[in-house]
């Protein structure tokens, strides 16, 4: 089947931007709430989401014609299920930081309605170069937020950035923000803070959005205006060329 020019492009922006899982659709909050605290856990948690997410779709993808409708969200909890459980392992053999910061969280990917929902919606009726690139940009959307959330999660509430506690491979980096220490604010690394972080972002966005639906009403008003302006021109010179002629 010959593909769309810029299809493949659109499919894996779409969920960056247009359907991002967490700030468009806001699913997946959970989790986002709770492993925010710092960028170094929120790219953890994002990577091992983007992975499950990525192999969860091929799979479906690939037994979309074998699976009967009858137990098909079965089947889709069983098929996450199996890879979560090799992402835990995995963590727990090689990245013990990682696994014990996130806790269970990692297990709550099952669960999660973003990998459920892309199997359910995208990936069983898709082809699996299609369900592959849409996994990758719902995974790296959600990680892209996750991030955005741990960004000022972690620069409010400690007054900087440490590296190399979770992903102990790096060297340890503590990024101490100049004058920053001085005005932290410890609650934005509670939960709480999660929740006001979250709801500034989405309130940002909401902002941008309508702003945005305002001024293209606006350029739509006046695109009409001229027109109807230049119609206006358009019979009033008519209406002078057949005087002139009579």
């Amino acid at each position: 089947m010959k593909r769309e020019k810029g299809q493949t492009k659109k499919n894996f922006l779409k969920g960056i931007i247009q359907e991002n899982p967490l700030l468009v659709s806001i699913l997946g909050t959970c989790p986002a709430l709770a492993t925010t605290k710092s960028l170094e856990a929120a790219i953890g948690m994002g990577i091992l989401f983007t992975i499950v997410l990525l192999c969860s779709n091929v799979l479906v993808s690939l037994l979309r014609k074998l699976i009967p409708d009858e137990i098909r969200t079965p089947a889709y909890i069983v098929i996450i299920a199996t890879f979560v459980t090799m992402v835990k392992m995995f963590a727990n053999a090689f990245l013990p930081e990682l696994y014990s910061t996130l806790g269970v969280f990692i297990s709550l990917i099952v669960v999660n309605c973003i990998v459920l929902g892309r199997a359910e919606a995208y990936a069983s009726k898709n082809t699996v170069f299609d369900s592959f690139i849409d996994g990758l940009g719902m995974g790296v959307g959600y990680t892209m937020a996750l991030c955005i959330m741990a960004f000022f999660r972690e620069l409010i509430g400690t007054g900087g950035f440490t590296f190399g506690q979770i992903f102990t491979f790096i060297p340890y980096t503590a990024l101490i923000i100049p004058g920053a220490e001085n005005f932290k604010i410890s609650v934005f690394q509670n939960p709480a803070g999660a929740f006001i972080v979250f709801g500034l972002i989405l309130a940002v966005m909401a902002f941008y959005k309508n702003r945005k639906a305002e001024m293209k009403a606006w350029e739509i008003k006046q695109a009409k205006l001229k027109a109807a302006e230049d119609a206006k021109k358009k019979l009033e010179a008519q209406k002078a060329n057949v005087g002139g002629q009579q």
